[in-house]
């Protein structure tokens, strides 16, 4: 029998759980996977792919950080880049690495029910993120090494799981303590290993900004911009390294989502809606997913949660609005409740935490990407990247199959990323 799950979300406790989820570092390079690139994938450029977590597309427009601002002048700049919906930080990073829709690859937030195999999915779980079983799709380090490309992580969605039975050549289980630098020089140790055994494919992954956005919303100018500019810094170190290698390297600098604020007065508590008896809820703070129990009416639950609306509204999932198509994954159950703009689901023993404390605003994402304050960044840089050269606003499913050319791979077939949509950035 399936219990009632209440899942919260809050922008405070994530930090912490981040912290002690996971406080053992591993670099470890998998009997499986490749360990030294054939001769015709050393001959291919190198790629480096950076998430910025959070980074909204305004950022480096309003706070003009001098590493960032260069990087975008010399190379290839989209006005931003669109996440899928829901706008969450598990579901839009698989998504780049895999060119699908979170529908058709599966991790389809940061916490979902997975009904084949009867559990709560939650990044935070220990050894949950590592369970490759739930990640659908062929992620851009598979491919890789299938092709016996060396690939190497320092942290992004779904590079400590067994996908297919496949982790990148090396690469580190998720350690929120670990500072920017050691990212950093860890990437120029690779680069700097014989060729053989030097990686082709890197993945980073950097979390400041969403830290800062969620803890002070993003009209703190001043919390906003000591934090890029620190990271800003830490990056210029990395172009610098990277230079000095003399190596053929292309950087991708992308988010997952941006950013919007958050009035503690908007939380709507979660508890007034929930029934125990009709249904299961997991609620993902800009979407909340209704299950309803076994021999209970779809409508009839659709009923009583219409009967609660107040600034949020409950659709069938296949009416949802925000999805960029219609929704008919299990997962996420038979209805959705979508707040209005500017609203959270939360609960309210933590909502009067909040008040309690003074805290009065916040800063959240996973609202339909119409809205621009949840768009990202692409940025990219490096042999392969015409120079000086800008693009419209681009979905970020198209990533995919442009790592793919980079890296010499065959472009599956079965992604919904399409390279006639973003090949003009590349230089003939």
């Amino acid at each position: 029998m399936i219990k009632r799950i209440t899942i919260l979300t809050s922008v405070f406790i994530i930090g912490m759980l981040l912290l002690t989820s996971c406080n053992k570092k591993i670099l470890s390079p998998s009997n499986s996977n490749a360990n030294t690139d054939s001769k015709t994938a050393r001959k291919n450029p190198y790629l480096i792919l950076i998430s910025l977590d959070g980074f909204r597309w305004d950022y480096v427009e309003k706070y003009n950080p001098p590493n960032l601002s260069s990087f975008t002048k010399k190379g290839v700049k989209a006005e931003s880049l669109i996440p899928s919906f829901p706008t969450k930080t598990f579901p839009n990073h698989y998504t780049i690495a895999t060119g699908l829709y979170p529908e058709k690859h599966g991790i389809i937030g940061n916490i979902f029910y997975d009904y084949k195999k009867d559990t709560l999915f939650n990044k935070r779980s220990p050894g949950m993120a590592e369970d490759g079983s739930f990640y659908g799709g062929s992620p851009i380090w598979v491919e890789a090494i299938k092709a016996n490309i060396v690939t190497a992580s320092f942290f992004f969605v779904g590079t400590e799981a067994d996908i297919q039975g496949i982790r990148p050549t090396y690469y580190y289980t998720f350690d929120n303590s670990v500072k920017n630098g050691e990212k950093v020089n860890q990437t120029i140790h690779w680069l700097n290993l014989k060729e053989k055994p030097r990686p082709h494919f890197i993945t980073l992954y950097f979390s400041d900004m969403d830290k800062v956005g969620h803890d002070y919303g993003t009209n703190n100018d001043e919390k906003l911009k000591t934090a890029l500019f620190e990271l800003d810094k830490n990056l210029g170190d990395l172009f610098k390294g990277v230079s000095e290698t003399g190596l053929p390297v292309n950087i991708m600098i992308v988010s997952d989502h941006g950013m919007g604020n958050q009035s503690t007065n908007k939380i709507i508590p979660i508890d007034s809606i929930e029934n125990d008896d009709l249904f299961m809820t997991i609620e993902n703070g800009t979407i909340v997913n209704i299950h309803p129990k076994k021999d209970v009416e779809i409508d009839s639950v659709l009923q009583y949660l219409r009967n609660k609306e107040s600034n949020f509204k409950a659709y069938k999932t296949e009416n949802t609005p925000g999805f960029e198509y219609i929704p008919k994954n299990k997962n996420w159950g038979a209805i959705q409740l979508i707040p209005d703009y500017g609203y959270h689901f939360w609960n309210q023993r933590c909502k009067d935490t909040l008040i309690e404390e003074g805290v009065t605003t916040f800063g959240v994402h996973g609202y339909d990407s119409k809205y621009k304050e949840m768009h990202g960044i692409f940025y990219a840089n490096g042999p392969a990247f015409k120079n000086n050269y800008e693009i419209p606003s681009i979905k970020n499913i198209h990533l995919y199959p442009l790592m793919c050319k980079i890296l010499g791979l065959e472009i599956p077939k079965l992604i919904d990323g399409d390279i006639n949509q973003i090949e003009s950035v590349l230089e003939e």
